[in-house]
């Protein structure tokens, strides 16, 4: 059929693996492969992203999208991206140890868990007895793909007994084998002046593991049985080979040869042949022989071509061998047994008649393996993992209602020091220890958060305010940031960010601090620390001072280092604003990064305080721009993915979503909406708020109701399902900052339109 067939989903696929001209037999595999997909599905777009392990070494075909450097992990990130926006559906991957980077071959890994397409991965090595990286490469690797293809029932069987990993996922698809005529041998044997020889031929890339040593110490027997006996060894060497040794393996080979007197039967070809050519000496040889010494070879690209041109087959027993050959589909001998080899081969060539009808039913069964056969088998695999990829359902605002504020999670992530930083799913995580900015986002949480029973605030107030006043370094005039679980601390001074997001939280005790003693301990710090806050260089870090500084401000209008604060930065972020803007960008700055509504928030606060109107106008339209970069396609508030921080005058990319920017966006609304009375500000913070509930990208809660805990974010796969404090605290500022707006909302407009 010229089209795809009626029942075929798919229309567009992305393919990773090696691709020629690379010299190797899965570059081979990946080119035939894309070659047997485009001719069996013409309309088919497939893109092919090829595993390069010198840059700029290969000439690659038109064929190929992208090469993806071999030991360059922010390749794999970029081609993650290239491939999410390509419009493909699906990812097919060849997955070989040793032509990924990082450990084990990881950089795949992080390639995948940067995409939302559903995976299939063909397996072209399964060990029995991985290491330690090996199996937890593999492992992240069965768990990101909807269907493994194995080659060798064997396979499956391995991948069940050592990952657990089994069932409908895994599929047993054959090497894929060229479509050639069954012929005599005599018929090609002319074109490599082989006429009058009875040929025996082990063809691939020339290694130890390949046994020829064992072949050519059988040659002796076999050439005095058959005078007219060549052994033919065709391919270059390995690569990786060549680079440790040059051609010393091969020299050693020929060595072996002279030795035994028969150099002249023994013929090395040292080229990587074209497909073409490969399958003329295939077929110009009378049989073919696979000495490998590793019994647990699960595939071999040579065995399959030579049983699908039809080639009477004599083989070790590895894996792939026993299978392919079974039912007297060849003849199998024991590993490194030359007098067995010798035997056999002997025996074939006394018998023209036997040697033919082995041939025969060899070839029968690579008819079976025929490469549009595998295309289609694949492609029904594709189509059914597409078609079991879930839909997502549509929820409407009503049926997310604001959260009431729970202190639970942010309790049991809590002790006595203060709040951890990092869980295993709900489970804290103590090889982590602490960190100042989630214990001041907490300080803040229980300063602002209602109904808190006043035992449980005035406790964790406390203690969250220890941490903090244990983290002043009064000889560097900076906070601390990490500490770890045994309160031992990791640096003398923290980030700029952990130190303005400290004064911020200070600020915060002071404006909505309910005892005296709390409010009185913060301003004294306040008072004490701040003129750090005029030295600081990040825009984000000046921004939480300035939020600080306007909540000293509401408490103590005359405060001047408040004052000055606010008046210094905001006029440098105008500065900022202006020496970035361009007709497209309204923004601080050239790039985006995390918090990023906090620079308009603080502006909007900064003019509220100050009377500036000018202020108040930027922030609302800063804050406007970057909501048009919030918005998914169909209108949900989608943050800012972590992929995206750093990349200059570039739109956002959509993942890692991270609750950290829901939080941010909600709070700068409600500045907006405090400052202006817009109404469209208040729907802005809802829709921020309801990424918080499901209404995302995904179309998953990261909210969880249950216990008041929220996951790490968004990945293009689904959940982070660890929740960490920052995680935590977002969720609950978040629904405090809700709850505290939708109260003001019924003040300006009445109960009936705020709800809306």
């Amino acid at each position: 059929m010229a089209l795809l067939d009626r029942e075929t989903r798919i229309t567009h696929l992305a393919l990773i693996g090696n691709f020629l001209p690379r010299k190797c037999g899965l570059a081979t595999y990946t080119t035939d492969t894309f070659t047997a997909l485009k001719s069996r599905y013409p309309e088919l777009t497939v893109d092919v992203y090829a595993m390069d392990d010198h840059p700029g070494r290969y000439a690659y075909p038109p064929a190929v999208t992208a090469s993806i450097p071999q030991d360059d992990r922010a390749a794999y990130i970029a081609a993650a991206r290239a491939i999410e926006s390509s419009g493909a559906e699906a990812i097919w991957v060849q997955h070989e140890y040793g032509i990924f980077g990082g450990p084990a071959g990881e950089f795949i890994l992080t390639l995948l868990d940067r995409t939302s397409l559903p995976v299939i991965v063909t397996l072209h090595t399964i060990l029995e007895h991985p290491n330690a990286d090996e199996r937890r490469v593999m492992e992240g690797l069965l768990r990101r793909s909807a269907r493994v293809i194995v080659m060798a029932e064997r396979g499956r069987e391995i991948l069940q007994r050592v990952h657990g990993f089994g069932g409908k996922a895994v599929v047993m698809i054959p090497h894929g084998v060229p479509e050639r005529t069954f012929a005599d041998s005599s018929l090609f044997k002319p074109r490599f002046g082989w006429q009058g020889r009875k040929v025996v031929l082990t063809f691939g890339l020339l290694a130890p593991n390949k046994g020829i040593e064992t072949m050519i110490e059988a040659m002796p027997a076999v050439v005095a049985a058959h005078p007219d006996a060549l052994y033919v060894v065709l391919g270059a060497t390995h690569p990786n080979l060549v680079a440790h040794e040059g051609e010393a393996y091969r020299d050693r080979l020929r060595a072996q040869a002279a030795t035994l007197g028969i150099s002249d039967h023994v013929r090395f070809v040292d080229a990587f042949v074209e497909h073409e050519e490969l399958i003329d000496f295939l077929q110009a040889a009378d049989i073919y022989a696979t000495p490998y010494v590793n019994p647990a070879q699960i595939t071999s690209g040579t065995l399959s071509y030579a049983v699908g041109v039809g080639k009477a087959v004599i083989s070790t027993p590895y894996i792939h061998a026993t299978e392919i050959l079974a039912d007297g589909h060849g003849i199998l001998v024991d590993f490194g047994d030359s007098a067995a080899f010798a035997r056999e081969i002997i025996a074939l060539l006394d018998d023209d008649e036997k040697r033919h009808n082995l041939s025969a039913r060899a070839y029968a069964r690579g008819q079976t393996m025929v490469w549009p056969r595998l295309a289609e088998a694949a492609m029904a695999e594709i189509d059914a993992m597409i078609a079991a990829k879930p839909h997502r359902l549509a929820q409407t605002p009503h049926q997310m209602r604001p959260l009431a504020p729970d202190f639970a999670a942010v309790e049991r992530m809590s002790d006595a020091t203060g709040m951890l930083q990092h869980s295993i799913y709900s489970v804290p995580d103590r090889r982590h220890g602490y960190c100042i900015d989630d214990n001041a986002r907490a300080l803040m949480l229980t300063a602002l958060m209602p109904g808190l029973a006043p035992e449980m605030r005035d406790k964790w107030m406390t203690i969250y305010a220890s941490f903090i006043q244990y983290a002043w370094n009064d000889g560097a005039r900076r906070f601390r940031n990490f500490m770890n679980f045994d309160r031992t601390w990791c640096e003398d001074t923290g980030s700029e960010d952990s130190n303005g997001r400290t004064l911020w939280a200070l600020g915060t005790v002071v404006r909505h601090g309910d005892q005296r003693k709390h409010v009185d301990w913060a301003c004294a710090m306040f008072d004490d620390t701040a003129s750090l806050a005029l030295e600081l260089g990040s825009p984000r870090a000046q921004a939480f001072a300035m939020l600080g500084a306007a909540e000293i401000m509401a408490v103590h209008p005359g405060h001047v280092l408040a004052r000055t604060i606010l008046e210094r930065f905001s006029a440098e972020h105008l500065a900022l604003l202006a020496a970035s803007r361009r007709p497209e960008w309204e923004w601080f700055e050239i790039v985006l990064a995390y918090d990023n509504a906090r620079l308009p928030e603080a502006m909007i606060r900064a003019g509220q305080t100050l009377g500036q109107a000018d202020l108040i106008e930027t922030g609302v339209a800063t804050l406007d721009w970057i909501m048009t970069h919030q918005t998914s396609p169909e209108g949900r508030f989608r943050a800012v993915g972590t992929e995206s921080f750093g990349r200059s005058y570039q739109a956002p990319l959509p993942f890692d979503q991270q609750p950290l920017e829901a939080q941010a966006t909600v709070e700068a609304c409600a500045a907006a909406f405090g400052a202006t009375g817009d109404q469209r500000w208040l729907d802005q913070a809802q829709r921020a708020y309801r990424w918080f509930l499901g209404a995302n990208d995904l179309d998953v809660a990261v909210a969880s109701v249950q216990d008041g805990g929220c996951y790490d974010g968004l990945t293009p796969t689904g959940l982070n399902r660890n929740q960490g404090a920052e995680s935590i605290l977002a969720l609950q500022l978040a629904s405090c900052a809700i709850s505290a707006l939708s109260k003001l909302a019924e003040t300006v407009a009445g109960p009936n339109h705020a709800a809306a």
